[in-house]
């Protein structure tokens, strides 16, 4: 039995990842800001992981054979768990990253000096599909202040790339402890708990007969399950590797792959309006490469499924979702009419009361 320390791990795929590393007979703590109680058999920290006091207060003097984060998106947040869980305190540290590291849209022109995570300037293509030394974290130099014309990319998007690559390099960098970045692949499946609504968006144009924007010449892009990549997860906690590691199914799909396979559950074709090179398209639709490369993975034991044999039990997921959200919200405005409609009939009663004739009486 091993200690295990879960930072979030509150909701989708971490509440399966608690609950998989649990089963396995193992000693499970949670740790966030205390709004969501953990599973039973479960412990629980409350801290402020931004809050290396009160976090440090949290653990007292508790110690863990292992830590998985799955909410660290910046390198404030990576500088903190360092330093808190530092000094033998823990066994091992796996980072949950993502594959937007390796977005070159999300590359800043800023970055210059003599080094580099890319092998040269934005916006050079990358090799695909990208394996995990393409984009090293320790060649990040700094964002230095920005030359005559030109502008740093903005927008989420960016940010949260750039906060995951700037995190993996505190850790990677005088490492204070064995240390994986898992960069997973777009997780799908799950209903109502896949909370980014890709998905739902595709099942719900296709079903509806409306375009999907794509681009000219969409470039393939990776998926994985949601219960594989807790899968994934939990099996990371117990190996021996270090460093970026890529977690996805096999079979990278383009995005009119993909609408294909939902139009195939939806019964209905897709329709498609192309959308410039540079301009924004739906979610899955990428106008540069940078699907992944899970050989290391799978040279160290992890056995992937494949995409397209999972897709259509997460795409009907989707379609049972999208059929209960409808019939809650026909339900509501029933509800919604009965009640109007009573108040209609109390209000005017009240009104005839107040100025007609007193009601009769027995």
């Amino acid at each position: 039995m091993e200690r295990i320390l879960v930072i979030g791990g509150s909701r989708y795929f971490g509440k399966h990842l608690v609950t998989l590393l649990r089963d396995a007979g193992n000693e499970v703590t949670v740790l966030n800001r205390g709004s969501v109680v953990p599973p039973d058999g479960v412990g629980r920290l409350v801290a402020d992981r931004d809050d290396e006091r009160q976090l440090g207060e949290a653990l007292g003097p508790r110690t863990f054979d292992a830590v998985v984060d799955q909410v660290c998106y910046t390198p404030h947040q990576a500088a903190v768990a360092r330093r808190v869980f530092g000094g033998g305190r823990i066994g091992r540290y796996v980072m949950t990253s993502t594959m937007e590291v390796y977005d070159p849209a999300t590359f800043s022109p800023l970055l210059t000096g003599h080094g580099s995570a890319l092998p040269s300037a934005h916006p050079l293509p990358l090799p695909h599909p990208v394996a995990e030394e393409c984009v090293d974290p320790l060649g990040l130099p700094p964002i230095l202040p920005a030359a005559a014309g030109a502008e740093a990319p903005s927008g989420p998007a960016a940010a949260y790339a750039e906060g995951k690559r700037r995190a993996e390099a505190v850790f990677l960098r005088d490492p204070a402890f064995p240390y994986v970045s898992v960069r997973s692949a777009h997780v799908l499946g799950g209903g109502r708990a896949e909370f980014t609504g890709r998905l739902a968006h595709y099942v719900g144009r296709i079903g509806a007969g409306l375009p999907v924007d794509v681009h000219e010449h969409p470039y393939p892009t990776s998926f994985i399950h949601h219960r594989e990549i807790a899968e994934f997860l939990a099996w990371a906690v117990a190996g021996g590797f270090t460093g970026p590691v890529n977690a996805s199914s096999d079979g990278a799909l383009t995005v009119t792959r993909l609408c294909e396979l939902i139009a195939a559950r939806v019964g209905r074709p897709p329709r498609y309006r192309t959308v410039p090179r540079g301009h924004e398209a739906s979610p899955f639709s990428f106008d540069r490469p940078y699907a992944l490369d899970n050989g290391r993975a799978a040279r160290l034991g992890f056995a992937f499924t494949r995409t397209e044999d999972w897709l259509p039990e997460v795409v009907d997921e989707a379609i049972d979702q999208a059929l209960d959200q409808a019939l809650d919200g026909a339900i509501d405005g029933a509800i919604e009419g009965v009640i109007d409609q009573a108040l209609d009939v109390a209000i005017g009663g009240a009104a005839s009361g107040a100025v007609g004739d007193p009601p009769p009486t027995r």
